[in-house]
């Protein structure tokens, strides 16, 4: 193949980058700018011969399980790139910051900025981390780069450095309406304005934001909504919003969890006997390996609206295969959710961007961050990422990211729409119900 003919993507230098580049291995890009001696020796002097980035997740506490399972996926990267010769010719050192609360995130960041003297920050995983820890960095004049964070509130401040690869919370919320009326309603044989629609979600600012976004596009195309209910996260007993939703007797419940309150509301859903005809997660608990084990057969058939899994069309996300196996290689196990994916991604498209701006500096960054532009289809993610620029109502948002619609069968989730990106057919009502609705 001549790699020179290949179409890639460019940044602020305005070089195409190779065939070579975007698709070996793992999809998105190889490291190898010059920059100017006296700009490697003050890089080296200040990191101690490396290149320091500060890694803000919750560790430990509720949200371990996925701040950890997002952590590796950036991990991963780093090796990867260190294989590779690092950066500007210094290996990449992730500098960790456990992330329990917000008020973590805010203490975290502050060290990592202030004792540490980082210049870019990544994470966050959760939004209300995310919202805490951007707003330390805002004001210091350091690069925060998001990959896990999805609420719209977080874009929607005007900071300039700011930058999020995931698609916004509400597109979450208004894909699973959307499925319902465009896939589930004909599957059913229901008429869309007669499909039942309940909505639950956590009540903090990642659960809000998703509920709230799939409520009002539910009600904008029609769907017969019942209602929304929130919920803490934190609560030990949802029977009685169990009992609520299963008197209102819902065709699709919308649901937004996270791991632990998840399985203790369809715990307590099965003993209580709530079946609705289906169900659609919108990431978090029900991306990951926990749910499917934890609900054993009843997994099967429920949706995932997400970030991009690992088991989708190759020709739809380039390196997603590759970045499971580099994963199973690392941590001698396989990817938990594609949270790991995500954070694969986003520290690659940062360490490309870095590349390009020829140092860390914070100024250089934006620059080079705002001059990205990856078309879909080009990235393990497989949509592409270009930045709102600032004084956009989303500064720093990836306008090109999306979610996807996955369903778990037999243990796996499997992309299943787009069509494009689907490696199964969906299955179409939930098999529990169809066993339990005598």
């Amino acid at each position: 193949m001549d790699a020179t003919k290949a179409p890639g993507w460019s940044g602020s230098l305005g070089r195409p980058l190779t065939r070579r580049q975007l698709l070996k291995g793992l999809g998105l890009t190889a490291v190898g700018a010059a920059v100017s001696g006296r700009a490697t020796a003050a890089l080296a002097a200040a990191g101690g011969g490396s290149i320091k980035i500060g890694a803000i997740y919750p560790l430990s506490g509720g949200m371990a399980l996925l701040g950890e399972e997002s952590w590796r996926g950036a991990e991963v990267a780093r090796v990867l790139q260190n294989k590779k010769g690092g950066l500007l010719g210094m290996q990449i050192e992730f500098v960790r910051g456990d992330a329990p609360d917000a008020n973590a995130a805010v203490s975290q960041a502050n060290r990592l900025i202030s004792s540490e003297k980082l210049p870019i920050l990544i994470g966050t995983y959760a939004s209300p981390l995310a919202l805490a820890a951007t707003e330390v960095a805002e004001r210091n004049q350091t690069i925060y780069w998001e990959m896990g964070g999805i609420s719209d509130p977080i874009v929607q401040r005007g900071f300039k450095y700011l930058f999020r690869i995931t698609p916004m919370g509400s597109m979450y919320g208004g894909k699973a309406a959307d499925y319902s009326k465009e896939v589930l309603a004909p599957k059913l044989g229901i008429a869309p304005d007669k499909l039942r629609v309940s909505i639950v979600h956590e009540d903090a600012l990642y659960g809000t934001t998703v509920g709230t976004g799939a409520e009002m596009r539910a009600k904008e195309i029609g769907l017969n909504v019942l209602g929304r209910d929130p919920y803490s996260a934190r609560a030990t007993d949802l029977s009685p919003l169990v009992l609520k939703l299963k008197a209102a007797q819902p065709d699709v419940l919308i649901a937004t969890s996270y791991i632990q309150d998840l399985l203790i509301f369809w715990k307590q859903a099965r003993e209580l006997g709530f079946w609705p005809k289906a169900v659609i997660g919108t990431g978090a608990g029900y991306a990951l390996t926990d749910f499917a084990e934890g609900l054993g057969d009843d997994a099967t058939g429920v949706f995932n609206v997400d970030n991009t899994q690992y088991l989708i069309n190759p020709n739809f996300a380039p390196g997603a295969k590759e970045a499971a196996q580099a994963y199973q290689d690392i941590f001698k196990e396989p990817p938990h959710s594609g949270h790991s994916l995500m954070n694969f991604m986003g520290a690659q498209v940062l360490f490309d961007v870095i590349s390009r701006a020829g140092s860390t500096d914070p100024e250089a960054i934006r620059k080079a961050a705002l001059a990205t532009d990856i078309p879909d289809g080009k990235t393990p993610m497989g949509y592409g990422v270009k930045f709102a620029p600032p004084g956009d109502k989303n500064a720093g948002q990836d306008i090109r990211a999306f979610p996807l619609i996955f369903q778990w069968q037999k243990g796996q989730q499997l992309t299943i729409w787009p069509k494009a990106a689907a490696v199964a057919e969906a299955i179409i009502p939930w098999p529990s119900w169809e066993k339990h609705k005598g």
